[in-house]
């Protein structure tokens, strides 16, 4: 590598741009003939699985060898395009401009510089063509612009895009017709075809439900279930709290009615709850709340009124 920057830094564009194209076209056929085996071995391990029942494991391994395949092809499209170019560096070397017979050979070699790392070289013929052509140039082809002229073969095969449910099972099926097995891609063909619900997604079932058990539990909605048994008037709670074997006429009765009676006077003025507030000072709510409201309130206060009675009546007792 040492030797190559020296070479660099003494040679002019059309020696150092030879250089490049040269290594990578011996590069690729060196590539190429190691992920063929690595590819064969692939398609083999996928027959073991099919034939084992294995079809779960198969489904994801299958992704591996669709993106082996779309690699080679890459390689073999970039190799012509470095053939093509290798043979008119000399129109390179003298025009300024990119020739517009070059412009999809080059764009394309400079697009599959960023996306294959196992080819070095593309680095350096993309330094190359940004001191020829410009940055902006080189920008295009790698950012897929309109005009950049990237050929569309090697921009699909070059993607990072997951391979659809029709090409796996094509390949699938094509693995298991070259070796000659008789595979049955009903349940395969099935579960690829199986949509799943997603749940990231707000707009969903899922999110809706989720909404259901906040407006369930909201403060209306607890009001508007608990309103019969909160239909009571103070009257009748506060003589079910006075329920006492003591009568009227006797010290005891006396003394539980007066303190029931000022209690419940006293409560009206200083136990007012903040429902009864809101209701008065917005006369518009709905007769639904605002019955909620005085049936709390009442109960507040009969409740009140009867702990101010035992209190009395225990110590009228323990006296």
């Amino acid at each position: 590598m040492s030797s190559l920057n020296s070479l660099f830094n003494r040679s002019t564009f059309g020696t150092k741009c030879k250089t490049c194209l040269n290594l990578v076209i011996s590069r690729i056929k060196l590539l190429r003939n190691r992920r063929e085996l690595q590819l064969i071995n692939m398609r083999k391990e996928m027959v073991q699985y099919l034939q084992t029942g294995q079809e779960s494991i198969a489904r994801i391994r299958v992704e591996h060898i669709i993106r082996e395949q779309n690699i080679l092809a890459a390689y073999e499209i970039v190799e012509l395009f470095c053939e093509f170019v290798l043979a008119r560096v000399p129109i390179v070397e003298v025009q300024k401009e990119c020739p517009l017979e070059l412009r999809e050979a080059i764009a394309s070699i400079i697009f599959a510089s960023g996306r294959c790392s196992d080819l070095p070289e593309l680095m350096h013929l993309r330094t190359l063509f940004t001191t020829k052509y410009g940055k902006e140039f080189v920008a295009a082809a790698m950012e897929l612009r309109p005009d950049s002229g990237v050929n569309r073969t090697i921009i699909e095969k070059l993607s990072v895009k997951a391979p659809s449910a029709e090409s796996k099972l094509k390949v699938l099926k094509a693995i298991a017709q070259e070796y000659g097995l008789e595979w049955d891609s009903s349940n395969t063909e099935a579960e690829l075809n199986k949509k799943y619900e997603d749940l990231l997604d707000g707009s969903g079932s899922s999110a809706r439900q989720g909404q259901l058990p906040i407006i369930e539990n909201s403060p209306v909605a607890s009001i508007s279930r608990d309103m019969p048994s909160l239909s009571i008037s103070p009257v009748e709670d506060t003589g079910k709290y006075q329920a006492a074997p003591q009568s009227p006429s006797s010290p005891a009765g006396s003394a539980v009615m007066h303190a029931a009676t000022k209690s419940n006077t006293v409560s009206q003025e200083h136990h007012r709850s903040p429902a009864d507030e809101i209701s008065c000072a917005s006369p518009s709510s709905s007769d639904v709340l605002e019955k909620a409201r005085a049936a709390i309130a009442a109960a507040n206060r009969a409740s009140a009124a009867a702990r101010a009675a035992a209190d009395l009546v225990k110590v009228k007792i323990t006296s």
